[in-house]
């Protein structure tokens, strides 16, 4: 095993059973985090004040979205701006000093979401970014920026293709939304009032020289102004050329340009007629509208830029900058560059090093150009940081050995103990595995939310449910299917120009072998469009290193479909394509042919995650709706529900490969809220009640359609994704009109958003107004209508009555699965949230920190015997504090009890009668440590009306609980009531009859009682 590839395995005893490394050695683990949105809304200072009660819910981390300076207005961080600061509307150091202080304060530690793929280029607010449109190649930042400087089109060369107007180029010019400015020695173009560019310093002699025998004329030949004026345009013309590379080159350049600013501004303060002069040619290449032939000069001082000025139309086929999707304002960042990395992560290195970030969240992984190898350096310089080297020693150290993918000496981790804990936003698709050989501890919880998702799903309802979708809205694709068109549409729609780019090179690379040269460019293209459509995964890893069995396999099986989809097609031109993705062949060639090869190859893996995620979670997520709480972020819309022993086994292998991965059941990202979801999945067990309702609502609403292009909106494909919505997000508490309003607002938005993402009757890039206007009409007649309330009503209460209890039994499950469970922000009471900005909307922490105080007095107040307030809490569920209760209860156990949860073992445990399918119960055990988890599902199946709480006896009959008789203890104290259980003892197992163990109370928790 590499010494870098040091696992949670390493420390286990003799019988297999993980054990604590020593406390020296031992990294912060959390064991339960808390996911905080930062932004102006919500503050450093904001979250110092939370830090308490985060406290006092059983939270140890704060997991904190970005707080980088990222552009001005941004809601979320990930459009970061400059890596070394603060961002300013999040609070400075003062208030960032207050946050760390509260943290330390309470022992808590600080998991920080960073984003090492891209940069927030809008507005000219970019540093950086600004740097490279001034200087080109020649700029020192030239080589962080994923740019390619010699794009396939000729007059792209060495310029960047910014795609920021609104029109054609000409229109935009004429329209005068292009204006030159001059300020302090400098010269700016200003797109649309508001996004400043810079002006490159040798095509400013063009303002300079313009008119400049007039000033003479003013002035006088031998005036000191106008000489100093000459002097400056000569220094200009004998600045390096902005395709200069050497070093030293743009060293001058960068020297000599700030110096002739200076003297330009000096000289505009003292000289009023150079000051007129300048602003009067200002003037004039700003044109006069109507006046077409005024432009020119404007028009050719922009053509002599370092960027080129475009549609925003023309990013899809030819923008030359990698983009983090197809968001031109997110500039993909080449972090495999050590000189990148140390630059974009210096900051929070520091912030490391000191103590105030104790952990990591790697934003999109998959971006990276070598994300194992990008781990490994990151726990690098943990680790030497961890062992007292400097900052600068450390970043220095990472440039030996320089180029991704080469194993450099000293890079190896020498404790036996990761550095740091680290967690990736890694999305897997279906039987995918988290590479083993990454540094890390885990993903951020996207494959644990799909295996909770399916416990609530009723599969044997798959059949039912299907039927009812198609025959509604007439859907009847396979979703394997869907995905693979919605792939293509991205190829041609978003990221076109990328795909020409992989095109070509593989051409390039064809041409040099007489097996391939007579493959045509066109021929190549649409093999390689249908290879990426037909990809089970997001990505490959293939590197310096060669090619995995795993890469391998998802190669073979992405090239095999797409030569069974296109049978007509010359099944050789996919074996080219598949030898290429294999390194096949490159050892034949010389060290030329190997890196063009494998260039190819790092490029093809960095196209695939954008298009899948671009196809599958905004396109066919948006299309697809059999049963929409299946279509999240890392889960697999088509399949349908999981036995008990495939969850089981999904946590028996999270506990021996990923023990502290993080489990998540919301996050920022995902489409729904948990308790959404969890009213969704209860639509897959009533079917027949569904179909009817459907039926009635239907039939109700279809005069509330209007026409477009002689087409009722929406279409009942739409139409079902509504009523799915509205059941999920309903309030659980009457509306007045102001409640009713925002809520109808919120869903209006959210329909808005589905719509277009789905890119069939509306889209982002070609809106339909019409069809938009229809559907929020819609919208708003269905909510605002009290007959189709009065209709709703019923199937609504019956949902959310259910939902509630499957949310109580989703949230005791993450909570005590293998893993580090993480709540999102607001999420521990009941949260009907949508997909964001929905989901961002400010939190009413004040409520909850009233209801937490509560609930801990009222805790304190009756001691251990806790049926009254468990008992209370099942009659007021709708208020929400029977989920925060859960959830503090649990966290508090787990605070007390961090090793069995840590490093305890996972025991399923099986159920007999109506158990059997309707409870998910295990065991987690640790030395003598030893607690028992039983929760409820599929409960429409014991209370098909839930008049009453799903408790007792009258629900649960004779089932019971089996524990082996080596596992068993003689009782058990549910955390949740107080009550002790006795085991009831049997041949080879004992057993707890079900209707003790939901006596009281929806969910149980159960510790073992230690003898008296």
């Amino acid at each position: 095993m590499p010494q870098h590839q040091i696992r949670e395995d390493t420390r286990r005893d003799k019988n297999g059973v993980l054990v604590a490394p020593p406390a020296t050695l031992r990294r912060r683990i959390p064991s339960a985090t808390y996911r905080l949105q930062f932004n102006a809304a919500f503050t450093f200072r904001e979250a110092a004040g939370l830090v308490a009660y985060l406290a006092d819910l059983g939270v140890t981390d704060c997991y904190s979205s970005p707080y980088l300076k990222a552009c001005p207005g941004s809601m979320h961080g990930y459009d970061v701006i400059d890596h070394n600061a603060l961002n300013p509307e999040v609070g400075g150091e003062e208030q960032y000093g207050e946050f760390i202080a509260a943290l330390q304060q309470h022992g808590m530690g600080q998991l920080l979401d960073i984003v090492p793929n891209h940069m927030g280029i809008a507005a000219g607010k970019n540093a950086w970014w600004n740097d490279v449109l001034e200087n080109g190649p020649s700029s020192p930042f030239a080589s962080f920026f994923d740019i390619d400087w010699t794009p396939l089109k000729e007059k792209l060369a060495n310029k960047v293709l910014l795609p920021i107007l609104g029109d054609q180029y000409g229109r935009v010019l004429e329209d005068q939304h292009l204006t030159l400015e001059y300020e302090n020695g400098a010269f700016y173009l200003l797109v649309y009032g508001k996004t400043r560019l810079p002006v490159a310093p040798r095509p400013v002699t063009l303002i300079l020289r313009h008119r400049l025998e007039q000033l003479e004329a003013i002035l006088g030949a031998d005036h000191p102004s106008l000489l100093e004026l000459q002097s400056i345009i000569t220094a200009l013309t004998h600045l390096p050329l902005r395709t200069e590379t050497d070093p030293e080159r743009i060293r001058e350049r960068q020297r000599e340009k700030e110096v002739i600013k200076r003297r330009l501004a000096r000289l505009t303060d003292e000289c009023r007629e150079v000051h007129d002069f300048l602003h009067e040619n200002v003037r004039q290449f700003n044109g006069e509208k109507g006046q077409p032939g005024s432009f020119d000069l404007l028009d050719q001082l922009l053509d002599d830029q370092a960027y080129y000025l475009a549609y925003w139309r023309v990013a899809s086929e030819e923008i030359n900058y990698r983009r983090f999707f197809d968001i031109n304002e997110l500039a993909a960042l080449r972090t495999e560059d050590p000189a990148v990395f140390a630059a974009t992560h210096r900051f929070v290195l520091q912030l490391f090093a000191e103590g105030k970030i104790t952990g990591f969240r790697i934003d999109h992984i998959d971006g990276l150009y070598e994300p194992a190898e990008y781990l490994r350096r990151l726990q690098h310089a943990c680790h030497a940081l961890r062992s007292g080297e400097p900052l600068e020693q450390v970043l220095a150290s990472l440039h030996e050995g320089n180029g991704a993918g080469v194993e450099r000496p000293g890079f190896a981790l020498a404790a036996p103990d990761l550095p740091c804990y680290v967690v990736v936003e890694k999305i897997l698709g279906v039987d995918e595995r988290l590479p083993e050989s990454w540094p890390i501890d885990g993903s951020s919880g996207y494959d644990a939310l799909a295996s909770l998702n399916n416990v609530f799903v009723d599969a044997e309802q798959e059949k039912a449910c299907t039927e009812i979708y198609t025959r509604f809205s007439g859907v009847r694709t396979r979703f394997s299917d869907l995905v693979y068109e919605c792939k293509k549409l991205i190829m041609q729609v978003a990221l076109a120009g990328e795909l020409n780019v992989l095109a070509h090179q593989l051409s390039r690379i064809a041409e040099k072998n007489r097996h391939s040269r007579d493959f045509t460019l066109n021929g190549l293209r649409r093999a390689l469009r249908e290879v990426v459509a037909c990809f089970p995964v997001y990505r490959t890893y293939i590197n310096y290193g060669g090619v995995s069995n795993r890469d391998r396999v998802i190669i073979e099986a992405a090239v095999n479909r797409a030569k069974r989809r296109n049978p007509a097609a010359d099944p050789s031109i996919f074996d080219f394509i598949q030898q290429v993705l294999l390194l096949g062949g490159s050892e034949q060639g010389g060290d030329s042919e190997r890196l063009e090869q494998l260039s190819f190859v790092m490029k093809f893996q960095q196209y695939t995650g954008p298009v899948m995620a671009k196809g599958l979670e905004d396109t066919a997520f948006y299309r697809y709706h059999r049963l929409t709480s299946l279509n999240e972020v890392g889960s697999a819309p088509d399949r349908f529900g999981n036995l008990l022993t495939a969850f089981h086994n999904d946590n028996l292998e999270r506990l021996t490969r990923w023990p502290h991965a993080l489990v998540a059941t919301t996050t920022h990202d995902t489409k729904r809220s948990e308790d959404v979801r969890a009213r969704i999945h209860v639509l897959s067990e009533i079917p027949q009640e569904w179909k009817a309702a459907l039926r009635r609502w239907s039939k109700l609403n279809k005069k509330k359609k209007l026409l477009v292009d002689g087409q009722p909106v929406p279409d009942p494909n739409v139409e079902y994704l509504l009523y799915q919505t509205l059941l999920g997000a309903w309030p659980l508490l009457p509306m007045n009109d102001q409640a009713r309003r925002v809520f109808q607002q919120r869903l209006q938005e959210y329909m808005r958003k589905a719509t277009k993402e789905a890119k069939e009757n509306t889209s982002w890039i070609n809106p339909n107004r019409a069809y938009d206007d229809a559907l929020q009409h819609f919208v708003a007649a269905v909510i605002d209508d009290p007959i189709f309330a009065e209709h709703f009503a019923p199937l609504a209460e019956k949902v959310a009555q259910y939902g509630m209890y499957n949310s109580l039994s989703q949230t005791l499950l993450k909570l005590t699965i293998p893993g580090v469970p993480d709540i999102y922000q607001g999420n521990e009471i009941w949260d009907f949230s949508l997909v964001d900005p929905d989901n961002r909307r400010p939190v009413d922490y004040e409520q909850r920190r009233r209801m937490l105080d509560a609930l801990r007095r009222q805790i304190q107040q009756v001691g251990t015997n806790l049926v009254g307030v468990a008992q209370s809490l099942v009659e007021t569920r709708k208020d929400g504090r029977i989920k925060l209760y859960v959830t503090h209860q649990t966290l508090a156990y787990r605070r007390k009890h961090p090793e069995l949860f840590l490093y305890g073992e996972y025991l399923p445990l099986v159920c007999d009668g109506v158990g059997s399918v309707c409870v998910c119960a295990f065991a987690r055990q640790y030395e003598d440590q030893q607690v028992l988890v039983a929760a409820p599902r599929l409960l429409t199946r014991l209370s098909p009306n839930l008049s009453t709480p799903p408790l007792g006896s009258a629900v649960w009959r004779d089932a019971q609980l089996f524990l082996s008789n080596a596992l068993a203890a003689r009782r058990y104290r549910n955390v949740f009531t107080g009550e002790v259980l006795e085991t009831i003892p049997g041949p080879g197992q004992a057993a707890l009859p079900l209707a003790n163990v939901f006596a009281h109370f929806p969910v149980a928790l159960l510790e073992q009682e230690t003898a008296m």
